[in-house]
């Protein structure tokens, strides 16, 4: 496992027995749902960090597109996009399935999922560059989940514990906190409009296997701080 984020120049480490391998980068949204899948699946899997401004050249054998996530077997076999590999990770190893058994459950998961892809370019502009003008376009995309928990009515997507769609959205809901510890409350979520979205974040935070990937709002409000200033140092948290 590397803690730094390797570089151009450095040398892949050794596959190690028993496990699968996960190329990620620690604030990296996409990575952090493969992150999710495997720590809630209890999966054994290390992991090797990359530096996505100086990417090692092995980056580019395990996946030609240079990006994280890359799951690799241990057979060599290489998977990547979040979506494919989350998938991947819940059919090849099905104790504690996390998408739903039932058909239309799934389609329904599936349908939130392609309307969260909307919020995601707003997200970025909220969370990387304090842009104040997509708070508002990203709050109307959030109602649909507000919507959707009250018509399920449980504190999770899946139910009584977190499942697939729960652990997809994550990721970019987790920088809510972030960005209101960075920038103040004009970035809160506005609890009297998403009550239940809002105690779906505390669930989330609250559930063991989304601890063992959260990164408290204060740590990643410093990468955020380091890559607004042009310099950006994925081993901020390591210092």
């Amino acid at each position: 496992m590397s803690d730094r984020h390797l570089r151009k120049g450095s040398s892949n480490p050794p596959l190690v027995q028993g496990k699968l391998r996960l190329y990620s980068m620690r604030f990296c949204p996409y990575a952090q749902r493969v992150h999710l899948v495997l720590d809630a699946k209890n999966i054994p899997y290390d992991v090797v960090n990359v530096h996505l401004g100086d990417k090692p050249d092995f980056l580019f054998e395990k996946n030609p597109l240079g990006k994280v996530p890359v799951l690799e077997t241990e057979d060599g076999r290489c998977l990547y996009e979040s979506l494919i590999v989350a998938d991947y990770l819940d059919e090849q190893f099905p104790d504690r399935p996390l998408h739903s058994g039932d058909p239309a459950q799934k389609a329904q998961d599936r349908i939130c999922l392609e309307l969260f892809s909307k919020a995601i370019p707003l997200a970025y502009k909220v969370y990387g560059n304090a842009d104040l003008e997509a708070f508002a376009p990203l709050m109307d995309e959030l109602d649909v989940f507000e919507k959707e928990l009250a018509t399920r009515g449980t504190a999770f997507y899946a139910g009584a514990e977190p499942g697939m769609l729960d652990l997809m959205l994550w990721p970019w809901c987790q920088r809510v906190e972030m960005q209101r510890h960075l920038e103040g409350p004009q970035f809160e979520l506005p609890q009297e409009r998403f009550p239940r979205l809002t105690a779906w974040l505390q669930a989330m935070i609250a559930h063991e296997a989304v601890q063992l990937s959260y990164i408290p709002p204060q740590s990643y409000a410093k990468f955020i701080s380091t890559k607004r200033a042009g310099a950006i140092d994925y081993d901020v948290l390591l210092q």
